[in-house]
């Protein structure tokens, strides 16, 4: 695995770990439903990453594809919990930040 794609991995990993108590702080109705989709994205995203860096090259392409995907889902269920004010400007700021991080790496390992 090259440095580059260990840092993708790492940084969409710590994502996880910063979002996870987020997460934990919405209310509990909208734990359940949106909480539990920003959980399910970000875990997809990691394990998809992992998938595609073990992929070999049309397989590869594909689930680096599928990764993509999964980064824009996350980016708008983020958005969605910042419309209801569910997170704050600052959390939504700093997640963003974070998912366009691994967005333009993610960008520069696709090629």
């Amino acid at each position: 695995m090259s440095t580059e794609k260990f840092v993708l991995h790492q940084k969409t990993y710590d994502f996880i770990l910063w979002l996870y108590p987020i997460i934990h702080r919405l209310p509990k109705n909208h734990r359940a439903v949106l909480g539990r989709k920003l959980e399910e994205l970000a875990l997809d995203l990691l394990l998809s990453l992992m998938k595609a860096n073990k992929a070999r090259e049309e397989e590869r392409k594909l689930l680096q594809t599928i990764t993509s995907d999964t980064l824009d889902y996350l980016r708008i269920m983020v958005r969605l919990a910042k419309d209801t004010r569910l997170v704050s400007i600052k959390q939504y700021t700093l997640s963003a930040e974070k998912l366009n991080e691994i967005g333009r790496m993610l960008s520069g390992w696709i090629g």
